[in-house]
C-alpha cells in the first residue's frame, strides 16, 4: 500500500455522490483507489437523505473547512457555478492542495487565473470532467495529441440538446414537448437555459480551444445560438435533404498565421450530412472530433453527463495526482490546468470573416420568378448556392430553402438583407449552419 491521499469533496449532489460511491467502494478498481481517504465533504444540509452513508464527522456545511483541512491533499470541486467555486479553488491552491473540478463555467472564464495560481503554488488543477463527462478528451489534447498541429475541434458536447434534437428528428416531436419530457426524465434542469441556449456548450468549447490552440479567448464574446428557436419543420426539411440537425460547438484556426492567432469559435444548430461521423451521435451521448496534422481525424464518443460518467472522470484525475505523489514523494513536475496557455496569444476573428456553409429558409409568395430573384441576390453578394428548393407551395405562400457553398458570414448577411427586402419575401424564417 502506498502513502494515503486525503480527499476533500465540495458538493455531494449527483456527481459528488458518484465520486463518494467510488472512493468508498474500492474493490476491483484500480489499486490506487484503496489509497484514497475521503476526509471531509461540504454539503448544504447535513440532514438530507443521501445514497451514500458518511459519518457525521465527515460532513460539514462550511466549505472552508474542506479547503483548509490539513489532512486534505486533493480538493474535488463539484458544486458548479462561478462563485463560491472560484474562490474555494483559489483558496485550496493557496493552501498547497491540488484541485480536481468538473466546473466548466469557472474554468472557461477564470482558467488562466487558476492556472497561474496553481503554477505558483506547485500544485495540480485537473479538469477532465469539465468537458464530455466520462469521455477522455482533456488529457488527449494536452498529451497524446501534443505533437499535432490541431486545425479544428468540433462536436456535440451537450447531452440535453442532443436528446431533444434526436427526438425531434426520429419522432417529429415538437421542441416544447420534448423539452418537457427531458425535464421529467432529469436530462434537463427546471431552468434549461444553460443547455438549450448553448451556454454550456460555449463554456466547453472555450476550454477545448485553449488546449488545442495554445491560448484563451474571451468566453463572453463567443458567438452562441441555442436550439430554443429551432422549428421542427427545419429538422424535417434537413432530413429530406440528407442532413441531421445537431447543436455543434466548433473551434478552428483560420487559414494562415497571425499574432495573435485568429480563431473561429461558435455554437449553433448545424446541418450535418448523414454520412458525417457526428451524424450518428444520438440521445444524450456526446462526441468530439479532433482534426490535425499528421493525425487526421480522431473522434471521442461516449456518455457526456450523469453521475457515473462524470464521477469516472473526476476519480481518474484524482488517481493521476495520487500516482505522481506516490511515485515522486511529492507533487512531481507540475502540469497546470491550462498547460497550453503560454504557447501564444489567441483572438476571436471578426465574425464577418468566418467561412462556412449556410442553411436558410424564407417565407415567400408562390409566384413565378421568386426563386430566380432569391438566387440572383445571392449571386450579387458573391454567394454560391449548392441547392435551392421550394416547399409547401400554396395560395398562402411558399417556403424557399437554400443551402450555400462555403462563404464568409459577411457575404451571407449582405445577401439576406437584399433578399428580405424583396416584395415577394415576407421574412427570413430560419438561418442555421451547415457542414
Amino acid at each position: 500500500m502506498g502513502a494515503r491521499i486525503g480527499v476533500g469533496l465540495l458538493g455531494l449532489g449527483t456527481v459528488g455522490g458518484g465520486v463518494a460511491e467510488i472512493l468508498l467502494n474500492p474493490e476491483e478498481r484500480h489499486p490506487l483507489v484503496a489509497d484514497l481517504d475521503l476526509i471531509r465533504v461540504a454539503v448544504r444540509d447535513v440532514n438530507r437523505p443521501r445514497t451514500v452513508e458518511l459519518a457525521d464527522a465527515v460532513l460539514t456545511t462550511d466549505p472552508s473547512e474542506v479547503v483548509n483541512d490539513p489532512n486534505v491533499d486533493v480538493v474535488v470541486e463539484v458544486i458548479g457555478g462561478i462563485e463560491p467555486a472560484r474562490s474555494l479553488i483559489l483558496q485550496a491552491i493557496a493552501n498547497g492542495k491540488s484541485v480536481v473540478t468538473a466546473n466548466k463555467a469557472v474554468i472557461a472564464r477564470h482558467g488562466p487565473e487558476i492556472a497561474s495560481a496553481a503554477k505558483a503554488a506547485g500544485v495540480y488543477v485537473l479538469i477532465e470532467a469539465a468537458v464530455g463527462g466520462g469521455i477522455p478528451i482533456i488529457e488527449p489534447l494536452k498529451q497524446s495529441l501534443g505533437g499535432n498541429r490541431i486545425n479544428r475541434v468540433s462536436g456535440i458536447i451537450n447531452g440535453t440538446t442532443n436528446y431533444i434534437l434526436t427526438r425531434m428528428a426520429d419522432e417529429g416531436a415538437a421542441y416544447a414537448d420534448v423539452l418537457a419530457e427531458a425535464q421529467r426524465l432529469g436530462y434537463a434542469e427546471a431552468d434549461p437555459a444553460a443547455d438549450v441556449d448553448g451556454l454550456d456548450a460555449a463554456d466547453k468549447i472555450a476550454i477545448l480551444s485553449a488546449l488545442a490552440f495554445g491560448g484563451t479567448v474571451d468566453r463572453d464574446a463567443l458567438p452562441t445560438t441555442g436550439i430554443s428557436a429551432l422549428q421542427g419543420r427545419d429538422v424535417e426539411y434537413a432530413r429530406q435533404l440528407g442532413y441531421g440537425v445537431k447543436l455543434l460547438a466548433v473551434a478552428e484556426r483560420l487559414a494562415g498565421q497571425g499574432d495573435p492567432l485568429p480563431l473561429s469559435l461558435r455554437v449553433q444548430p448545424t446541418l450535418v450530412p448523414s454520412d458525417h461521423p457526428l451524424a450518428g451521435v444520438n440521445g444524450v451521448n456526446n462526441a468530439i472530433l479532433v482534426e490535425g496534422d499528421p493525425i487526421g481525424r480522431v473522434m471521442f464518443y461516449g456518455p457526456g453527463a450523469g453521475a457515473g460518467p462524470t464521477a469516472s472522470a473526476v476519480v481518474a484525475d484524482i488517481l493521476n495526482i495520487a500516482g505522481i505523489r506516490q511515485a515522486s514523494g511529492d507533487q512531481g513536475a507540475v502540469d497546470p490546468l491550462l498547460a497550453a496557455g503560454s504557447w501564444r496569444p489567441c483572438v476571436l476573428a471578426d465574425s464577418g470573416d468566418i467561412r462556412q456553409r449556410h442553411y436558410v429558409r424564407f417565407n415567400t409568395e408562390d409566384a413565378p420568378g421568386v426563386i430566380g430573384k432569391v438566387g440572383g441576390r445571392f449571386g450579387d453578394a458573391g454567394v454560391s448556392i449548392q441547392s435551392i428548393v421550394q416547399f409547401n407551395a400554396s395560395e398562402a405562400g411558399a417556403e424557399i430553402v437554400v443551402i450555400t457553398h462555403e462563404v464568409s458570414q459577411r457575404q451571407v448577411i449582405a445577401a439576406l438583407d437584399a433578399i428580405t427586402a424583396l416584395d415577394e419575401v415576407s421574412g427570413l424564417a430560419a438561418h442555421l449552419g451547415c457542414l
